[in-house]
């Protein structure tokens, strides 16, 4: 009964499940599914999610120095101070704000490839990016609300390989290996800018949850002995509160040119976690699916923390403004993690402190009578090192290319409603051949940005 033997050493080393999937990407031996996958995803809280609007990432993803009435650029809450407000010149009281909606998606097609294989394995996936309101408090002072995705894991790979005695090194039995994993995070948040002269200040507090769900699933081939199969699952649930905050400066170069210095980060949080283990053995059916044949160990609510690390990222922004004449915006940002300080449960995990630059610009034509010449052209790139280190460096890069779209108002009821479709479209290059995987993605966005003048003072004659 070699495999209630694997399941008993489950129970001595309850991680690993988690190395096991580790070993089959160092080893380059799995297959991946073709269904939607990402294997890197099994690495820290997974995939990281682009925390930024689909505006920001036409412009390879600044943020830092960025801020517009029209869109929430909540990685960065001192820009909810631009939020539009109208004043009344006598009294100098707000008498209407622009109250901005923004709803984002994305859709994802990724390719995967070892090197020195031809084989390539394609994936594709859609998923919600953000939804986020913006209110204007006064000429100063803004709010904002949201829900985004912090990351997500999906993955699941394959292997088949020998079995061999350790202390002989002859060969058991042929083996057939799954490694699946799942979950991801969220946050909802609340935040607020406000702006002293030329300075503004903003924090946002949300509640981060998620999951992590890993299991390894194992069969033993063998011509005359029917083995049972084993699997080792793990179900981690973690949540708490999490704070970011920024900073941005503006200097007027001239009526028409302003530069805007940024600063926006989070530092080191703690989040709660339970966890629950299983060690079992299985039954296998491709029709009804898989099926308990006994448990060897199983363990529930184990209390933990997982450790979310430090993140900041600085920038600047040189925009020029001009109602009659084109207008245009050049930043650039460098955005610096602490992932040697992540922690799951009080375990380190093949993570590594990261760097990344980003460089984007924004350029609109003189608007006219000519739709095209209303539309905003944007286009940027970044590159840096990703969080993920599985043996070496995983290298990291891409280019993007951003369209804001305005939507002509046909409402007469409302005649202060303003809509943009922003386009992203950014081709992301990860890991080389000395990387176990690489992966090409090539990521579309769009983003819908509504708003309209709220908290008007009717007049009746």
């Amino acid at each position: 009964m070699q495999s209630v033997k694997s399941t008993a050493a489950g129970k001595r080393n309850k991680l690993r499940a988690c190395g096991v999937a580790a070993a089959a990407l160092l080893l380059g031996t799995a297959q991946v599914s073709a269904q939607e996958n990402a294997p890197y995803s099994r690495y820290g809280l997974g995939e990281l999610v682009p925390n930024t609007h689909v505006l920001n990432r036409g412009m390879g993803g600044i943020s830092a120095g960025y801020a517009n009435f029209l869109e929430v650029n909540a990685n960065n809450p001192a820009s909810y101070s631009a939020f539009k407000t109208f004043v009344e010149e006598r009294s100098k009281k707000a008498i209407s704000g622009r109250v901005l909606l923004d709803v984002g998606i994305t859709q994802e097609n990724r390719t995967l490839q070892s090197p020195n294989q031809t084989n390539r394995f394609s994936s594709a996936n859609l998923y919600f990016s953000y939804v986020q309101l913006g209110i204007p408090l006064n000429r100063n002072w803004g709010l904002s609300f949201g829900l985004r995705p912090v990351s997500r894991i999906n993955y699941k790979i394959s292997r088949f390989d020998r079995l061999q005695n350790p202390g002989t090194g002859t060969n058991i039995d042929s083996a057939y290996t799954e490694f699946n994993g799942a979950g991801g995070a969220n946050l909802p948040y609340i935040g607020t800018g406000y702006a002293i002269k030329n300075l503004s200040i903003g924090a946002n507090v949300g509640y981060m949850f998620g999951r992590k769900e890993y299991d390894t699933r194992r069969s033993l081939l063998n011509d005359s002995i029917s083995y049972y199969s084993s699997k080792h699952s793990t179900q981690s649930y973690f949540s708490g509160l999490f704070y970011n905050a920024g900073v941005q400066y503006k200097i007027d170069l001239n009526k028409k040119t302003f530069l805007r210095l940024g600063v926006s980060g989070n530092w080191k949080q703690t989040l709660n976690t339970s966890t629950d283990l299983t060690r079992e053995t299985i039954v296998r059916d491709q029709t009804n699916g898989d099926s308990r044949l006994d448990s060897a160990y199983a363990e529930t609510d184990r209390k933990g923390e997982v450790i979310i690390p430090a993140s900041y990222t600085y920038g600047f922004v040189l925009e020029h403004q001009d109602e009659k004449g084109p207008s245009w915006l050049l930043g650039a940002d460098l955005v610096q993690s602490k992932w040697n300080q992540y922690r799951f449960n009080g375990a380190r995990d093949s993570v590594q402190d990261n760097w990344q630059i980003r460089v984007g610009g924004q350029w609109r034509p003189e608007p006219g009578s000519n739709y095209f010449s209303n539309v905003s052209y944007r286009l940027g790139f970044f590159t840096g090192a990703d969080y993920i280190r599985v043996g070496r460096k995983l290298p990291q890069y891409g280019v993007s290319l951003g369209l804001g779209l305005p939507i002509a108002n046909y409402n007469r009821l409302s005649p202060g409603q303003f809509t943009m479709l922003n386009l992203g479209f950014e081709f992301i290059g990860r890991g080389n051949n000395e990387n176990t995987l690489k992966e090409n993605l090539f990521r579309v966005s769009a983003g819908f940005s509504f708003s309209d003048l709220w908290f008007n003072k009717r007049k009746y004659d």
